[in-house]
């Protein structure tokens, strides 16, 4: 449990860092982002899998590329139904997603993962 929260927190962190960095893509304060970052873990848990097993053809002729649109659209579905966290336009919510997985990575990297 203490590791799920953990993860969560920085998730949180790594959103907030990404609305900074990439343009047409804001949250209005650290709360926002901390329950934008759980609507999106919440949202990568249950409706990833399920674009990921339809979209699968299309990720294997794209050698895996495809995987990033999907991460693009699961972000903008969260912006969409969560409110103070905005992301315009499908270029934005594409390098929104990159950018927030290379954060994540770097502070999951620095900070450790305290699952233990």
């Amino acid at each position: 449990m203490r590791g799920l929260i953990w993860r969560w927190v920085i998730n949180g962190l790594a959103l907030f860092f990404a609305a900074q960095i990439v343009p047409n893509m804001a949250v209005d304060g650290f709360g926002s982002a901390m329950i934008a970052a759980l609507v999106l873990g919440l949202a990568n848990a249950t409706i990833r899998p399920i674009i990921k097993f339809l979209t699968f053809p299309i990720t294997i002729l794209t050698l895996g590329l495809f995987t990033l649109i999907i991460n693009g659209f699961i972000l903008w579905i969260v912006s969409v139904n969560v409110q103070n966290f905005h992301v315009e336009g499908f270029f934005s919510a594409v390098l929104g997603a990159i950018i927030l997985s290379v954060i994540s990575s770097l502070l999951t990297y620095f900070v450790g993962d305290n699952s233990l």
